[in-house]
């Protein structure tokens, strides 16, 4: 009934990458039927590292319970992991049995639709404010967004605090999931595979599809001359154009305070730390931190995650690391012959 693939070259890259495992489900079209699963991450320059899928006969708690039994066979525990998917029951049921110490996250996007379902009143109002609410870095911002939701819709704000702050809200999640509040990766892996749950030949052609994946990859990041891969670069130059009119004031070597727009904010170089917590999650330089490197002469890539290098991101797909099966021990099928 059930059959799992993870290539070792997913399996060695899935170190070098965030610790959020998106997972998702999709029908297959083929003649025999059945659901994919899939679980995929990002790499260090964003792009998606898909790190196993598995053919199942349908889409319950025992072959998700399954699927997560087999991927903790291949890739083990890993500290601060992170279960993001929509708001399937059978996947909550089944992680909290084979990852109990893992948190599972619900994709904002999905969350949103449902919210789109139950309740029509002042849907546009409610959107903005429900985005801003799970996106929020701090809880003084989580709060005032839940004020202004209350206001709209008290419906709205029970609903989600019965599913939990803890899953949906980026200010109250008890792991970092960095900036992967939706299951987008999953769905653009879906996406891609759509011509192929309709063949016969699916699990090759997932396979070719990521060697392909693979090795573009890795050719774009060896033409980069910059320090970071290109979105996280993106952001840090953006944020470095936003830092140019804020005020700061150094309290100790690595203690600064920083003012602008009117709000004062405090940054700690030494533990790459700020008061906006945009430091800290978002694991690359926020506005606030950029100022005062600017006023020191620092380069902003030594303060950003390891993960964020592009020599780093080379690794997961670096072919010295992946071993070549010994020739000797090639065989050839008789009916080849």
């Amino acid at each position: 009934m059930y059959a799992f693939f993870a290539l070792y070259a997913s399996i060695k890259g899935c170190e070098f990458c965030k610790h959020n495992i998106v997972v998702d489900g999709s029908f297959l079209k083929a003649t025999y039927r059945g659901i994919l699963l899939t679980a995929c991450s990002q790499d260090v320059g964003g792009k998606i590292l898909p790190l196993a899928y598995a053919i199942i006969d349908s889409e319950n708690e025992a072959s998700w319970r399954w699927f997560f039994e087999s991927f903790k066979e291949a890739f083990g525990d890993r500290d601060g992991m992170c279960i993001v998917c929509d708001r399937n029951e059978s996947i909550a049921k089944a992680t909290l049995i084979v990852y109990p110490q893992v948190s599972h996250c619900v994709c904002i996007w999905h969350l949103w639709n449902n919210i789109k379902d139950r309740y029509k009143r002042s849907q546009e109002e409610l959107r903005e404010i429900f985005f801003a609410t799970a996106r929020a870095y701090t809880i003084q911002e989580f709060n005032h967004h839940v004020t202004e939701m209350e206001q709209k819709d008290g419906r709205v704000k029970d609903y989600l605090f019965d599913i939990g702050c803890h899953r949906r809200c980026r200010a109250h999640v008890k792991v970092n999931r960095t900036m992967t509040m939706t299951s987008n990766i999953a769905e653009s892996l879906n996406s891609a595979t759509k011509q192929a749950r309709e063949l016969p030949v699916l699990v090759e052609e997932i396979r070719i599809l990521i060697k392909r994946w693979n090795y573009t990859n890795r050719n774009i990041v060896q033409a980069l001359f910059t320090k970071l891969t290109i979105k996280y670069n993106a952001i840090l130059d953006e944020n470095l154009d936003a830092s140019q009119h804020m005020m700061v004031r150094p309290s100790t070597e690595s203690l600064h305070s920083v003012i602008g727009n009117g709000r004062l904010f405090i940054v700690c170089l030494g533990e790459r730390t700020c008061s906006c917590r945009r430091f800290q999650l978002d694991q690359i330089l926020c506005l606030h931190a950029w100022s005062v490197l600017r006023s020191k002469n620092l380069e902003g890539e030594d303060y950003c995650y390891m993960y964020y290098i592009n020599e780093y991101m080379l690794q997961p797909y670096d072919i010295s690391i992946i071993p070549l099966p010994d020739k000797s021990t090639w065989t050839i099928p008789a009916e080849v012959l």
